[in-house]
């Protein structure tokens, strides 16, 4: 029916979740077995298995290197889970992504609407790269210290970079009242500076990692501290209207354990009745923390990381409800891994020797060649997934999670003989040799019919140029079905190039047998401006026999006139139309 275009998707829509699953624990685990198999008889052949992780860089990982690695693996690891989550395909984009886009750059908001059409037009297939990607880098990072490791973090930094850039809206650098207590920078932004970090050889590592951390993380904590302190920011108000207690109102709606809720909470209520105090508090707490962080550089302090991670831990819980209940969260938000950074880069740990190890060497370095070896395969696959998106046609998902699944048959199809709009007759089937794509279109309709019209036009022009394939789109419209009405929605809608294009009316009585014949309903008075119809669209072979029964009320999105789209293509090739 017109309008219901606009209708949401159920985000764990049963189809959509059972191809989610499908793809990433049936196709995705027996590439990832292939690969990983082929992988393990290299290593084996070469020799190189014995020499995983027993390189003198690896041997001699700075302690702060090696603690670095274990948490950002850790956290990779915890984000690639999240993505499991049977909600990611259908809203990520949509929930996730698309409200960050408001007030953003033009160039920016630019990028991130081709960044979510990619996604809604691949939603099964990145979601399940994505998955396998993050838990690959997380298994990588933690059990490789050697080049494997290094890789892998750059490979980190490059994929959290992306990610931070279209996936967090560069983290809300360029959105107005963004708070460090809220995400800003964003959390990718601290996976970036992680992997380069562990991209670096060891012994830069060692040298620089602990003072330029630190330098840094001061600077992002002052600008932290100067963005709180705008008088714009609903920070400094009292009552509900407080900026922390309106965001702890709205967390502690969302299902998670009892006693966290009652901790944030209280602390919200705090908020609302201290109003500018308490932000004076948090103004203070990041001034304090960035000026001892960059005199920690050079003084050695320890005071100054740990102020800034029990800060950062206490509303990593408060401010941020630890950002992993809702059922679309995607990682554990920006606080948890500033902390970790923090932590790493004090002065208690920089000239620390290797961590000593407690079991054979040769044991640890065979079970990592495994694990590693595994992980590996999940990266290569799930990169050669995401990349052949670029290149591949849209998924269905969008259009069977909206509609349902096309129904087959063999019935009869009734035929008909109405007037085109080049006043000729034309019959149902009158051309052999061609399969007929038949639908219903009111020329007057601005909601639907446009939609279902840009989807004929586009499954045309993604034929061949001599495809044996007739589209028929009868009048479904009782008070304009003139054939003036007909050519103007034709030069409107920009079907006039359509080959093969047939947009047919008569007599209100034969039009509406043709209806009839179809079920295909229509209501309309006088006074109407257009009529509520049916969407539905028909594949009938050269033998005049009905194939298929397409539900199709259309997506106004591109990537959902996309979907459906590559539905048409799909049943069409099985009719062997290509």
């Amino acid at each position: 029916m017109p309008g219901m275009s606009q209708q949401s998707i159920d985000l764990t829509n049963a189809l959509v979740v059972a191809m989610f699953r499908h793809s990433l624990f049936v196709t995705g685990l027996i590439w990832l077995a292939v690969i990983a198999i082929v992988l393990m008889v290299s290593l084996v052949a070469t020799r190189r298995i014995l020499k995983f992780n027993m390189s003198s860089e690896g041997v001699g990982e700075p302690r702060a290197r090696t603690y670095l690695r274990w948490a950002f693996g850790a956290i990779w690891l915890f984000d690639g889970f999240l993505q499991f989550q049977a909600s990611m395909p259908l809203g990520l984009a949509n929930i996730v992504v698309a409200p960050l886009t408001t007030n953003t750059p033009s160039w920016l908001h630019s990028l991130m609407e081709h960044g979510i059409f990619l996604w809604n037009s691949h939603p099964i297939s990145l979601a399940v790269g994505t998955a396998w990607l993050q838990v690959g880098i997380g298994l990588v990072l933690l059990v490789s210290n050697g080049r494997t490791g290094r890789i892998v973090g750059g490979v980190s930094a490059c994929w959290a970079a992306l990610v931070w850039l279209i996936g967090n809206g560069a983290g809300g650098m360029f959105v107005s009242g963004a708070s460090f207590l809220f995400g800003w920078p964003g959390a990718t932004f601290f996976y970036v500076f992680a992997g380069v970090w562990l991209f670096v050889k060891p012994e830069t590592f060692r040298q620089k990692f602990s003072n330029v951390t630190l330098r840094v993380l001061s600077v992002i904590v002052g600008f932290a501290a100067l963005l709180q302190f705008l008088p714009s920011t609903e920070f400094w108000h009292g009552g509900n209207t407080n900026a922390l207690t309106s965001m702890t109102t709205f967390m502690t709606k969302t299902a998670q354990p009892h006693l966290l809720a009652w901790f944030v909470r209280h602390v919200g209520s705090l908020a609302a009745s201290m109003g500018g105090g308490f932000n004076i508090v948090v103004i203070l707490w990041l001034g304090v923390c960035a000026v001892g962080l960059w005199m920690a550089a050079a003084r050695r302090w320890r005071w100054p990381v740990w102020t800034l991670v029990v800060g950062c831990l206490f509303f990593w819980l408060v401010s941020e409800d630890t950002s992993i209940f809702g059922g679309l969260s995607t990682d554990v938000n920006s606080l948890l891994p500033l902390a970790v950074l923090a932590w790493c880069a004090s002065p208690a740990l920089r000239g620390l020797e290797p961590r000593e190890h407690r079991l054979p060497r040769e044991m640890t370095s065979s079970a990592g060649a495994v694990v590693a070896t595994f992980a590996t395969a999940m990266i290569l696959f799930s990169t050669a997934l995401m990349a052949g998106t670029t290149f591949a046609s849209a998924e269905t998902t969008l259009y069977q999670a909206h509609n349902g699944p096309a129904s087959a048959t063999t019935l009869a199809a009734s035929t008909f003989t109405l007037t085109d709009q080049f006043n000729k007759t034309y019959s149902l089937g009158e051309h052999p040799k061609r399969t007929t794509l038949l639908t219903f279109i009111d020329p007057h309709c601005w909601t639907d019919c446009p939609l279902l019209a840009k989807q004929l036009e586009h499954v045309r022009a993604e034929l061949s140029a001599n495809a044996n394939l007739d589209i028929v789109a009868v009048a479904a419209d009782p008070y304009h079905e003139q054939i003036s009405d007909l050519r103007h929605f034709i030069a409107v809608r920009g079907l006039a190039h359509v080959k093969n294009f047939y947009f047919v009316t008569g007599k209100l009585s034969n039009v509406q047998k043709v209806w009839k014949s179809y079920g295909i309903g229509v209501s309309m008075t006088s006074t109407d401006k257009m009529s509520i119809h049916s969407d539905f669209m028909f594949l009938i072979n050269p033998k005049g026999q009905l194939k298929w029964v397409i539900p199709d009320d259309p997506l106004s999105s591109s990537s959902g006139v996309a979907s459906a789209v590559s539905e048409l293509r799909g049943l069409l090739a099985s009719m062997g139309v290509n």
